[in-house]
């Protein structure tokens, strides 16, 4: 009889996942129904409405830069328009990331203001800039809204109508609607619920909760950038940012302004030191692990050649739908069950960095 030795067991265990298995075929990934989207599925992101924001450098010296999306009208605009304001005045040149809240928020501001461990002088705001309500939280869906909600569901419906799988709340059956108005009617039954608001549903790219077919907001996600506060009726004019590191709190929606999100260097904010003060706020000895700010700058401000380009997948189209039955109900090789839904943080819209083109000579 032979024995196995130690080392026998020990080389057999090192060589195991070197005979990892072929994956078996079947439906695509999300990731593969995405990689296939046409060129015109791809809708360019504006230089206007990117922030580039530059962190210091890390502790081996390497560059650490942030995009932020700023959030496209009806939706927080007033804010949006402030952000640029303070962007455009080097408002948010020298501030710093002040506050790290493990599965919550990373925050940045002037250290000096609305800080439980202030020890200066707040920098001086802007003059000019918007005072919003709380009114603006949310705005009214007009029809451009309803027809584009509606359009996106019936992409849905199509797509759920081909494969008895779709998702929970996904009708069977495709109807074609006259209008925006009625297909919003229809809604009620068919739209997938949601326990923060009546429906949700991505709008022009970006997640969207709506309530009572009247007015819509958009929702706490992963990535999402918020305006910071003091108690009501302050709302923030967009000095202190924050954005969401954990998972999705969807209770803040209506209560703070969402003004953007995080499209790339996420990993920069997301790995920072945790704060031991209150509410994630670094103390007065914890200091030296604020992160400085050396800029924040709208990237149509800078030259051509330095401008960040990103396009994000239409959520209008086929493909998203696809897409975002397929985060529903994975049936790619490695699962085993469908989980028959998806919340609308769970189908992050995709984003991808377009690389520049050079232009060629005239004689070649």
């Amino acid at each position: 009889m032979k024995h196995i030795t130690l080392g026998a067991i020990a080389a057999l265990a090192l060589a195991l996942p070197l005979a990892a298995q072929e994956e078996p075929v079947g439906a695509p990934s999300p990731n593969q129904i995405v990689a296939k989207a046409s060129d015109e599925e791809w809708v360019a992101i504006a230089p206007e409405d990117l922030l580039v924001m530059t962190l210091a450098p890390d502790r081996d010296g390497a560059r650490r830069e942030v995009v932020i999306q700023l959030m496209p009208a009806p939706f927080s605009q007033g804010w949006v328009e402030n952000i640029r304001t303070l962007a455009r005045a080097q408002w948010y040149d020298g501030i710093s990331v002040n506050r790290v809240q493990d599965n919550y928020v990373v925050q940045w501001g002037d250290p000096n203001y609305d800080n439980p461990e202030a020890d200066g002088q707040a920098k001086p705001l802007p003059e000019g800039l918007n005072v919003m309500g709380e009114e603006d939280y949310a705005v009214s869906i007009d029809e451009r809204m309803r027809n584009t909600f509606g359009q996106s569901m019936q992409s849905r419906w199509a797509i759920a109508g081909s494969d008895a799988d779709g998702p929970i709340g996904w009708s069977s059956n495709a109807p074609q609607f006259a209008d925006g108005a009625q297909r919003m009617r229809e809604m009620e039954n068919l739209a997938g619920q949601d326990p923060y608001s009546q429906f949700n549903m991505p709008y022009l790219g970006w997640p969207i909760a709506w309530g009572d077919l009247l007015e819509a907001w958009p929702v706490h996600c992963y990535g999402m950038v918020g305006v910071g506060r003091n108690y009501s009726p302050d709302t923030g004019s967009g000095a202190e940012l924050y954005t969401v590191i954990g998972h999705a709190p969807r209770h803040l929606d209506r209560n703070i302004a969402l003004a953007g999100r995080i499209i790339a260097g996420m990993e920069h904010l997301s790995s920072l030191p945790r704060g031991s003060g209150a509410l994630g706020f670094y103390t007065a000895q914890e200091a030296k692990l604020r992160t400085p700010i050396l800029s924040i700058r709208v990237a149509s401000d800078l030259p051509e050649d330095e401008r960040p380009r990103f396009e994000y997948l239409s959520t209008e189209g086929a493909t998203f739908a696809k897409y975002a039955d397929a985060r529903a109900n994975r049936r790619d090789p490695f699962f085993i069950q469908p989980a028959g839904g998806a919340d609308i943080c769970n189908i992050p819209v995709p984003i991808r960095p377009v690389s520049i083109r050079p232009t060629p000579d005239a004689g070649e």
